[in-house]
């Protein structure tokens, strides 16, 4: 189980994300301390480490549209959060299986900041609540690049299982 630790609205853009004065950092061990920055509480508790690796950025529609800079997945990735949302821009989805970072895309998701969610295969349960959601399930390749925690995990861990 994890806790929702932000609940964000819809359209919530790369920019929000990762704003783009910050583009010169791309070192994904450097984005992190970036991550939400203009919202700068939450910012605060992100750097601070004051959530638990897992816990969740709950968004709505169009989550990270705008720009396709793969740093508002990587400062994401740096802060071990998932993201779950009523869907995701398709690019922002990408770079996210890219860099493994975990997202799921649930579209009747009802849950508010400090409920917590337990996440299976198919399905979100909002303990809070009791209730119930199916997530839109990942083509089983794009799965297993984003579980494998990303594109060179992925390629490295197939490399060397072909050579043993």
């Amino acid at each position: 189980m994890a806790k929702v630790i932000l609940k964000l609205e819809n359209d919530i853009s790369t920019d929000d994300i990762y704003p783009g004065r910050f583009m010169a950092t791309v070192l994904p061990a450097e984005t992190p301390k970036y991550a939400f920055f203009d919202r700068t509480d939450f910012n605060a508790k992100l750097n601070a480490k004051a959530f638990l690796p897992g816990s969740i950025i709950m968004g709505g529609e169009n989550f990270g549209c705008g720009s396709s800079r793969e740093q508002a997945c990587s400062t994401l990735k740096g802060h071990e959060v998932a993201v779950i949302a009523k869907s995701i821009s398709r690019i922002f989805l990408q770079n996210s299986i890219n860099l493994g970072l975990q997202v799921v895309i649930c579209p009747g998701l009802e849950a508010s900041e400090g409920d917590e969610l337990e996440i299976t295969a198919d399905q979100v349960l909002n303990r809070a609540t009791g209730r119930v959601f199916d997530q839109v399930q990942l083509p089983a390749a794009r799965k297993g690049i984003m579980d494998a925690g990303g594109l060179i995990p992925y390629t490295r861990a197939r490399l060397m299982a072909k050579q043993a």
